[in-house]
């Protein structure tokens, strides 16, 4: 068992607020974790709290993809994306295969305040062990 200490951290552009102001309410339990951010999310979140985060890419220029490799590399723990369900996005695939990577890579996620929070309160912040798939027999079959 082993805390949570890789956040993945992204939103919309009409859900950074609520993000930044969701992480002024929480950034005394989040403070101690490697915080990965997409582009102008992390630097928004570096203006408006104590957070120190790693910036990738902004999401359309690739920043999406680049959280999904940490995914995939085993270094996120949890992602929390404010994602707007109603806005279209022109990168709306990478969106979709992140939230694939996070499912396929049993990552917690929360796309929204109310799964932040009931996150973010859990116990399992603190002492977690998450069950990581073994792809051994998919990557060696025989196609």
């Amino acid at each position: 068992m082993k805390p949570i200490k890789n956040v993945a951290l992204i939103a919309h552009d009409n859900r950074k607020q609520e993000l930044v102001l969701w992480l002024q309410e929480h950034q005394t339990k989040i403070i101690n974790c490697h915080i990965i951010t997409t582009g102008t999310t992390g630097r928004l979140i570096e203006e408006s709290t104590d957070l120190k985060v790693e910036r990738m890419h902004s999401g359309p220029l690739g920043g999406d993809q680049q959280i999904g490799a940490k995914i995939s590399e085993g270094k996120v723990d949890l992602l929390i994306f404010f994602w707007d369900p109603l806005e279209p996005m022109s990168h709306d695939p990478d969106i979709k295969a992140l939230l694939r990577l996070s499912t396929l890579w049993n990552i917690p996620i929360a796309c929204n305040k109310s799964t932040a929070d009931f996150i973010i309160k859990s116990p399992l912040m603190l002492d977690y062990h998450r069950d990581t798939p073994d792809f051994e027999g998919y990557q060696t079959r025989k196609v």
